[in-house]
């Protein structure tokens, strides 16, 4: 995780109802919580000044404030801090609180029948977060990868200030079919799903729960060439 020094984040207030939430779920009564718009210091603790995290946490749920409390007990092993920061890291705090804008990525213009395939991804991706998520998701950028060759896609989460997207390789695209893309891109909604649900992005038992509800595989590793989703 990002660290900076804590007297140099922007911060916002200090929230009562986050702060009575937190100390509920185990943190210390005497330790103050204040919030902040830094999306690159996502929480940062001192015992003495007490927790400062993201403003965004203030719409997460029980679980997800309860690995806070984890992350930052002073007895939790390393492998509880690890399992608690994955959990809390997956909380989309940016679609509940204005952030920092995003740095600007510079690309080269698509070349037309690529724009017209990652067209293609998009619309797929409008009409199954219809049919099969409630449309529940949000609208998220999709783009091809050449560079993408031991996995056929992989959702990144934002992170940094950099906006999520669903990548999918081209090679993929090229060697097996639209119908398998499409799958790919289904099985990257799941995890899409799990983030902004605030449940860790990983191939667990809500995972494949999910992807048997949308009509997917829910094994991680795919039937072709063993390349592997992400």
């Amino acid at each position: 995780m990002p660290t900076a020094d804590p007297e140099q984040l922007p911060l916002l207030l200090t929230d009562p109802a986050v702060g009575a939430r937190l100390h509920r779920l185990g943190l210390p009564r005497e330790a103050a919580v204040t919030l902040t718009r830094n999306r690159a210091v996502l929480l940062s603790w001192n015992p003495r000044r007490g927790l400062r995290l993201h403003a965004g946490f203030g719409a997460a749920p029980d679980h997800v404030l309860a690995a806070i409390v984890r992350f930052v007990a002073r007895r939790a092993s390393r492998a509880e801090r690890l399992a608690a920061r994955r959990l809390f890291m997956a909380f989309p705090v940016e679609r509940h609180t204005d952030t920092r804008p995003p740095r600007p990525v510079r690309r080269q213009p698509l070349p037309p029948a690529e724009r017209a395939a990652t067209d293609r991804l998009a619309a797929a991706h409008r009409a199954f977060n219809a049919a099969r998520f409630g449309g529940a998701l949000g609208v998220i950028t999709i783009r091809l990868s050449l560079r993408m060759r031991t996995r056929l896609g992989e959702f990144r989460a934002p992170r940094d200030g950099s906006a999520p997207e669903i990548v999918i390789s081209r090679r993929h695209l090229r060697r097996h079919g639209w119908d398998a893309a499409l799958e790919t891109l289904l099985h990257e909604m799941v995890h899409q799903w799990q983030a902004e649900s605030g449940r860790p992005v990983a191939h667990d038992a809500a995972f494949r729960r999910k992807a048997r509800e949308v009509g997917i595989s829910p094994r991680a590793v795919a039937d072709l060439d063993s390349s592997l989703f992400s």
